[in-house]
């Protein structure tokens, strides 16, 4: 990324992370105003703040043990406390700030991206799409959610939109067919990325993970390397639920890494840092907007700074 980009992409992501930011920033000015003296009943407040955030009761510990050691019965005004926060979120979210890496040696190199009905994975199907044709890499679509004939018809789109090939069958066909037509067809054209969508309904935990299972059995007996990424993406509106999905789609998929989506339209950003707490799986890229560029590396620091409300 230039530093151009780099710059415009921070400018959204602070503009994206506002209604998380504020949500939190907004408590602790009303918390600490007139420089408060950092006490017991302080500390309980500013973890209630942090909770409601949607921190995790781990990170809201932490971050109230490590003020506490720090600055027990000291006045303490609330850009220290910010200061602090984005400190130990940054501590937090570091060792999970991975770029999604492809394989070259990989022909194709399968991600499979899973996630419930809503959660903005087909347009980040999409996104990232482009995002490979970008970097030169050819890429191949498939359209795994049979159950939805809306969903086969938005994949087909950004195909369109991104002039790559989408293999689909009707609405209701068996979704591991799909696979392995996609695998065989993207190993014969030597296609660089092939992602595979699937269906995401939780209504019916037990037939979601067999429709899943089997398609992974298909997948390896193709390429017993593969699928060589399982990427759950993750609606940010979602709050705390988005624990919940991944404890499922992690014991029916074996999920290798995250996208988290929507940032822009919620004030609950920090199950972010619940997730990377309790799961410690890669977070691959977060997004804060519709446009294609509103998809980015996963950079620990500058979510960190952006959500505590540091300029």
């Amino acid at each position: 990324m230039s530093t151009g980009d780099k710059k415009g992409w921070l400018a959204r992501l602070k503009e994206g992370l506002g209604r998380s930011s504020q949500a939190l920033t907004g408590g602790l000015t009303g918390l600490f105003t007139g420089r408060r003296k950092l006490d017991d009943a302080t500390l309980e407040d500013l973890e209630d703040i942090l909770i409601m955030a949607d921190f995790g009761v781990p990170t809201a510990a932490r971050i109230v043990s490590k003020l506490s050691a720090d600055r027990y019965d000291k006045d303490i005004a609330p850009e220290e406390v910010r200061a602090l926060i984005a400190e130990v979120i940054t501590e937090t979210l570091t060792p999970v700030a991975q770029p999604l890496q492809i394989d070259s040696s990989n022909r194709p190199h399968v991600l499979l991206m899973v996630g419930v009905n809503g959660s903005g994975k087909t347009t980040t199907i999409g996104k990232l799409a482009r995002q490979f044709k970008q970097e030169g890499k050819s890429v191949m679509l498939a359209a795994g959610d049979t159950f939805r004939a809306a969903a086969v018809e938005q994949l087909t789109i950004w195909g369109d939109r991104n002039k790559v090939p989408v293999i689909h069958k009707e609405a209701g066909s068996d979704a591991a067919s799909v696979a392995f037509e996609a695998l065989q067809a993207a190993r014969d054209q030597n296609v660089d990325v092939l992602m595979i969508d699937t269906a995401g309904r939780l209504q019916n935990k037990t037939h979601l993970m067999e429709e899943l299972t089997k398609m992974i059995r298909v997948i390896e007996k193709f390429d017993e390397t593969a699928p060589h990424d399982t990427l759950l993406v993750l609606d940010a509106t979602t709050g705390q639920n988005a624990l919940n999905q991944v404890d499922v789609f992690q014991s029916a998929a074996n999920i290798s890494g995250l996208i988290m989506t929507k940032l822009d339209g919620t004030a609950r950003g920090g199950v972010l840092i619940a997730c990377a707490d309790r799961f410690g799986l890669p977070v691959h890229a977060i997004g804060v907007g519709e446009s294609i560029d509103d998809l980015q590396p996963f950079n620990a620091r500058d979510f960190a700074r952006s959500i505590a409300g540091i300029e």
